[in-house]
């Protein structure tokens, strides 16, 4: 059992000039276009986005949780629950962990884990995967972001979301929402997403979507928590960082708003889940008491 000791870290921020962000996004625009016919040819000869690597990306500075990579789990650091579930998946060829934190990177590195170390200005875990990437020999197709909060992600949800994003060629990102329970409705820090007949996202939001005349939770209604967890195109994943950050994303604080805002595509999947996702200090205790009652260790 690797022990891990945390302490503090920092993080900054980038920007980049507006007229050099148009012309990359009008650029990503064209090829998404021109590529349909290449998306096709692939599909068809099996090698359509055939080359899928999990991305684990993981901080150790958060406003709501600091060092949250690294707290205890029933004797385990969450990062390496969390590790050791993405490890069961069949559809990922390779995991790494990607960081900015020597604690974390050794800690990792202390149980098996292959590690990337990134910057500091990393503005969100997509960046940060994107940053991953491109320090990587191999070249992918698909990077599959999975959350390090989220320690009893079950490995069928993430072949489910890459299963999803091979058969939309229409889609550069997928992602896997479950039933919301009726206590986490005005959770800010459980975040909503509706989704349209053609299971694509339509919005994601930190308030309960959709919203009622009473202003009341409605009990019939089949509302949908976002788990967090996603899968990019790899080429979309190289034009994500360099888009300007959106009005609804920096309202919400919710990176999957700017490529809807973008205008691309996201295809959802509905799965059953019911682990709580470890947000907050609190959430590590309905965490171990939900693998208590289960007899997970």
């Amino acid at each position: 059992m690797p022990i891990c000791d945390p302490s503090s870290s920092s993080t900054g921020a980038g920007s980049t000039k507006l007229w050099i962000i148009h012309g990359v996004a009008v650029g990503a625009a064209a090829a998404l276009a021109l590529g349909a016919h290449y998306y096709m040819f692939y599909r068809r000869s099996g090698e359509f986005r055939s080359r899928v690597i999990g991305i684990i990306p993981a901080r150790f500075a958060s406003s709501r949780f600091e060092g949250k990579p690294l707290v205890n789990i029933l004797g385990k650091p969450m990062i390496q629950r969390t590790w050791e579930r993405a490890k069961m998946a069949t559809s990922l060829d390779h995991i790494v962990v990607a960081t900015d934190d020597e604690k974390i990177a050794d800690c990792c590195r202390g149980f098996g884990a292959d590690v990337v170390m990134t910057s500091e200005s990393c503005r969100n875990g997509t960046e940060r995967c994107n940053e991953a990437l491109s320090k990587l020999d191999k070249r992918y197709d698909v990077v599959v972001n999975i959350q390090g909060d989220e320690p009893l992600i079950e490995p069928e949800i993430i072949d489910g979301i890459v299963k999803a994003l091979q058969a939309a060629p229409d889609a550069v990102f997928s992602t896997a929402v479950t039933s919301l329970k009726p206590e986490d409705a005005h959770d800010p820090n459980r975040v909503k997403c509706v989704v349209d007949n053609h299971g694509y996202a339509i919005y994601f939001s930190r308030g309960l979507i959709p919203f009622n005349k009473s202003g009341n939770v409605n009990p019939q209604f089949p509302y949908l928590l976002h788990l967090g967890i996603q899968s990019y195109d790899t080429k979309f994943l190289n034009i994500y960082p360099e888009l300007p950050p959106t009005p609804l994303q920096l309202e919400e604080d919710l990176e999957q708003l700017k490529a809807l805002e973008n205008g691309y595509k996201m295809k959802v999947i509905k799965v059953e889940h019911e682990a709580h996702g470890v947000d907050v200090p609190e959430d590590v205790d309905k965490i171990e008491k939900y693998m208590r009652e289960r007899n997970m260790h």
